[in-house]
């Protein structure tokens, strides 16, 4: 069955930087567009990066030019490289699995804390 688990959260200063990974396994990992999402407390699951199974990438308005989304295929990682953290990034973090349109399924998340 599909498994993703995420790491790499945790409490960072504002302006610091994390890097969270995610593992993928159950699933051929080189074909599928991946992404990560975001959830603060009292708001919606949000997305905040994609990337396609040939590399291309889409990011949200809020944190183009300070986050980057990458993967290995070869690991069956992605990654989410997060710079210039700001408190309002604070929020349980998941990785997903998309189809066209929606995520298919989804990891169980990773808390990052941005401290003021």
């Amino acid at each position: 069955q599909v498994q993703l688990v995420e790491s790499g959260g945790g409490l960072v200063q504002a302006g610091g930087s994390l890097r969270l990974s995610c593992a993928g396994s159950g699933f051929d990992f080189s074909i599928k567009a991946m992404a990560w999402y975001r959830q603060a407390p009292g708001n919606q699951r949000e997305l905040v990066a994609r990337i396609g199974s040939g590399g291309s990438t889409n990011y949200a308005d809020s944190v183009k030019g300070r986050f980057t989304i990458s993967r290995d295929n070869a690991e069956k990682r992605v990654y989410l490289q997060m710079n210039s953290l700001k408190p309002e990034d604070t929020g349980v973090y998941y990785c997903a699995v998309r189809d066209l349109l929606r995520p298919t399924h989804w990891g169980q998340g990773t808390q990052v804390t941005v401290s003021s």
